[in-house]
Order: structure tokens, then C-alpha cells, then sequence
């Protein structure tokens, strides 16, 4: 019986493969016409029990993926819970306090992004996930009993440092299990969970706001506490459900593994060395690609910070009462998971990123537009839905065309970082955008930057082609190779950049 070829085997004796392989074994094997990877490695790997495998993958390691990422979300955003719920009046703060509160988080938040990211690979990604999980889970339930506000400020600090390399590492851990063209099904499960977690949250909160008095605490307090509770959970799953190498995953039999290094193998130029460079965080660092996509993600951040924070608010500032305002954003973030789930398979379809952007972002201009000049509330209810497309599409989209165009794996953790760091000062701009109901400064400044937006990714549509136009003219000689900085990686001209 023939026998499946390994990994290894591939890579210690690539260059005699068509002639030493035989022919037919089951499921792992080359042939006469084989497929040519993007590291030009002939493999070829049975369709069928690739997408098993990939099934499998899925449901070992999504679920854990975005419960981690749900619970984040949570502890981070629920500050627009506990307003609505009572915390200003409780702790003396007023308004203008509460705007510093919810902006302080991104201070520490942004500047621990990519150290984070660029060290995940030598703390690991069980470690580093976990424990950041864990700190964090600890100083939600301390914000359960805090009496100041400067208490407020000093646990919104420290949530910010512990969850700021929590994304980053997230979506590079899944870099480093799914192939280009599988990726923004994956990062839209991670971003999807953002929605989710909004939609769990109001739901969550409508049910912990009525403990109020319970053992002579806040509702809000309760909040605070049952969710850091949740969260601990959530790391104890990420350690014992996220391995940091899928090849050794416990849930995979031997061929699945051997499935795993060959997909690994034929991924080479994308995954690229293992090795860390300061060349490669160089290189990261002097591409125009990765300030482009900084001041997309910091424009579609303004609306996602400001609408997952502060719908609960907004609708509050309609006229419905505390526990409606909690529970009518269900329905919302649901709508906006939804949405992204489709976009993301359509993204990955027809291997298109800014092209999807600008559609999903023509129903938040349309959004916040209604917000703004219309007075019927159930008009302005049905903007928020409008709204949940281009807010979570934005910043999901646009992460997976970073993810998919810098190569190799440090020059990634350094890009995706540093793109995060840029998006998410502005965490900072919302907090003080969004000061007092019924919010027309935040709306209209959300609505600036969704049409500033426009024209950011129009211009990268337009970059990316020209480069890969430049790509295809040196290789054929019909104009010299100029280049400078680098040609490895991304940068070779095998390597077809996404648009």
C-alpha cells in the first residue's frame, strides 16, 4: 500500500520529488502536472482531505478563538454598560470624566501592541494569550469595587496594557494556520466576535443590571465582577485549547499533521522564516503599505470604537429607558456579525479587499447621515443597523489586506502591531467625541471619517495595482529592477499583492 509522503521528507529533497515520489499515494503526493506553491514547492495535497482538515481546525480552534475575543470585548466595552447603568452617579463622575475614561484605556493599549506581537513566537502564543487573558480577568473584577474615579482611570489602564497584545497575537496565530485566500473567513470569526460580544453584552447586562442591591451592590458592579469571573474561564480554555504549533495539535491524527507541515511547506514565501531580524522589523517599518492601511484602520476605528461603546448610550439618548437601551442593541450586533460573515466569504471568493470596503462603507455614510438630521427615532434605530455594516466590515476587511500582502512571519507581527497602534489611538478620538447625548458631535465626526476613507482606499486600490504592474514589468525586462530596500519576502515579484 502506498504511503503518504512527509513534510520533512519534501523539504530535504524538494529538488528530486517528480522523480523519487511514487506516484499514488493516498491523499499527500505529487504528480505529473503538479500545483506550484507560492515557495515553489510542487506538493500536491488531496482537495477532500484538505477541507476536512480545515473543518477540523475550525472547530477546534475558532470557537476558542473568539471566546477569548468575545470576553475582551467585553471587559473593554462594558464601560458603555455600566453608564447606562448607574456608574457615573455611584462614583461622582461626570461626563467629561467618564469621555477620559473610556479614552485613558487606548493609552497603554496602543503602546503595547507590537512589542506584543513581535514576541508572541518566543513566549509562545499558549502562554501569551493566556496569561494576558487571565491579568486582564483580575482587573475586571477589581473595577466591581472601585469608589473614585480615579480608580476608574487606573484599572482602565491597566486593561488597556493587558489586552493590547491580545488582538495582534490573535490574528497572527491565525497567519500561521491558514493559507492568503483563507484568511478573511478567519479574521471575520475574530471580528465577528466584537459584534457577538455587543450583542452578548446587552444581553448579559440586561440580566446582571437587575441584581441591583443584591448583597448591596450596584447592578453595574455586578457586572463588572461576573464578567471578569467569565473571563478566567475564557483562559483556561485558550491554554488547553490553543496549541502553539497546529502540526502538533492534539485534536489531528498522524496524516492530518502531516497535512498541516506540507500546507505549512506550500505557504513558505507567506509564512516566510521563523527566525527573528531587526531587518524584517525594518523593512516592516519603511513600507508605504503599512501607514496606508494605519489611516484606513484609524478612520473605520472611529466607528467602531464609537458605535460599540456607545450604542447603549445612544439609544438611551432616544428616549428608551435603562434596560431597553441594553437590550435593543442585540439585535443590532447580530445583524453586524452577520453582514461580516458574508462580506468575508465574498472577500475571500473573489480574493478582493478594497472593493468590499468601499460597498460596506457606503451604508455607514447612509447611517450616520440619518443619525444626524433625522428626529423619528425609529428611523434613527434602523441607521444603526445600516451603521453595523461598515463598522464591522471596516476594520476586519482592512486588517485581512495587511494580513495577506506583508510576508514574511516577523515582517507580519511587525506590520499588523504597528497598523493596530495607529488604528487604535483612535480608541482615544472616540472617547472624546462621544461626550453628551444626543451625540451629534461623535455622528459627525464618524461621518467625516467614513468619507474620508473613501478616497484612502481608492488610493490603495490604485498603489497595489501599480506595484504589482511594476512586479510583472521587471520580470519581464521591460524595465530595470530599482528597487532598493528590499526584495525578499513580499517584495519578490512572484509574490502577487490582494487588492
Amino acid at each position: 500500500m502506498d504511503r503518504p509522503v512527509s513534510a520533512e521528507h519534501y523539504a530535504t529533497e524538494k529538488h528530486e520529488m517528480s522523480n523519487k515520489i511514487d506516484p499514488q499515494p493516498e491523499g499527500i503526493m505529487t504528480k505529473e502536472a503538479t500545483e506550484r506553491s507560492e515557495g515553489d514547492v510542487e506538493i500536491y495535497i488531496d482537495p477532500k482531505k484538505e477541507k476536512k482538515l480545515l473543518l477540523k481546525l475550525d472547530l477546534f480552534l475558532i470557537p476558542v478563538v473568539m471566546l477569548v475575543y468575545i470576553a475582551c470585548y467585553l471587559d473593554r466595552s462594558n464601560i458603555g454598560n455600566a453608564v447606562a447603568g448607574g456608574l457615573p452617579a455611584d462614583i461622582h463622575a461626570s461626563s467629561q470624566q467618564i469621555s477620559v475614561a473610556v479614552s485613558i484605556l487606548f493609552v497603554t493599549y496602543v503602546t503595547l501592541e507590537t512589542p506584543c506581537a513581535i514576541i508572541m513566537k518566543k513566549v509562545t502564543p499558549r502562554v501569551m494569550i493566556t496569561s494576558l487573558t487571565f491579568i486582564w480577568a483580575l482587573v475586571t473584577i477589581f473595577t466591581g469595587f472601585i469608589q473614585s474615579i480615579g480608580g476608574l482611570y487606573a484599572t482602565r489602564l491597566l486593561l488597556g496594557a493587558c489586552e493590547a497584545g491580545l488582538f495582534p497575537c490573535l490574528n497572527l496565530y491565525l497567519t500561521m494556520v491558514y493559507r492568503r485566500e483563507e484568511q478573511a473567513k478567519r479574521v471575520s470569526y475574530l471580528f465577528s466576535s466584537a459584534a457577538l460580544a455587543g450583542a452578548f453584552g446587552g444581553l448579559l447586562a440586561y440580566g446582571l443590571l437587575q441584581m441591583d442591591g443584591v448583597a448591596g451592590k450596584a447592578g453595574w458592579r455586578w457586572l463588572y465582577i461576573i464578567e471578569g469571573i467569565l473571563t478566567i474561564l475564557c483562559a483556561a480554555a485558550a491554554w488547553f485549547g490553543l496549541p502553539n504549533d497546529p502540526s502538533k495539535a492534539y485534536f489531528l491524527n498522524a496524516e492530518e499533521r502531516e497535512l498541516v507541515k506540507l500546507r505549512r511547506l506550500q505557504a513558505q514565501k507567506y509564512l516566510g522564516s521563523e527566525e527573528f531580524s531587526w531587518q524584517e522589523v525594518k523593512a516592516a517599518l519603511c513600507d508605504p503599505k503599512l501607514y496606508i492601511s494605519g489611516s484606513i484602520q484609524f478612520c473605520q476605528d472611529i466607528l467602531l470604537y464609537g458605535f460599540s461603546t456607545f450604542l447603549p448610550s445612544i439609544l438611551k439618548s432616544m428616549g428608551y429607558n435603562k434596560l431597553q437601551s441594553q437590550y435593543l442593541t442585540i439585535p443590532v450586533y447580530i445583524f453586524g456579525a452577520l453582514c461580516f460573515f458574508a462580506v468575508a466569504f465574498a472577500s475571500d471568493y473573489f480574493q478582493k479587499r478594497g472593493p468590499c470596503l468601499l460597498v460596506t462603507n457606503i451604508f455607514g455614510i447612509a447611517a450616520y447621515i440619518i443619525l444626524i438630521a433625522s428626529s423619528n427615532d425609529a428611523v434613527k434605530y434602523f441607521a444603526c443597523f445600516l451603521a453595523a455594516i461598515a463598522v464591522y466590515n471596516g476594520p476586519g476587511i482592512n486588517l485581512t489586506w495587511l494580513n495577506v500582502n506583508v510576508a514574511p512571519h516577523y515582517r507580519r507581527a511587525t506590520a499588523i502591531g504597528a497598523q493596530q497602534t495607529i488604528g487604535n489611538l483612535a480608541g482615544i478620538v472616540a472617547g472624546q467625541i462621544y461626550r453628551k447625548a444626543p451625540y451629534k458631535l461623535g455622528n459627525s465626526f464618524s461621518l467625516g471619517a467614513v468619507c474620508v476613507v473613501q478616497f484612502i482606499i481608492a488610493g490603495k486600490i490604485m498603489y497595489i495595482r501599480w506595484l504589482n504592474r511594476r512586479k510583472e514589468r521587471i520580470a519581464s525586462g521591460e524595465i530595470a529592477d530599482s528597487r532598493t530596500r528590499t526584495t525578499t519576502g513580499d517584495a519578490e515579484l512572484d509574490f502577487k499583492y490582494h487588492y
